[in-house]
């Protein structure tokens, strides 16, 4: 029974990292094109 526990705890935490990774990716993608607009304006 512990080892069942132990590996949904694992997954669990594995798939939030990777969700987190992914998030933090397309949030660097927006700031990107938000400040290639800027650019863009102020030109």
């Amino acid at each position: 029974m512990m080892n069942w526990i132990k590996f949904i705890t694992v997954a669990l935490l594995m798939t939030s990292a990777l969700s987190a990774c992914n998030t933090f990716h397309g949030f660097g993608e927006d700031v990107q094109h938000l400040g290639g607009a800027i650019s863009h304006a102020a030109s």
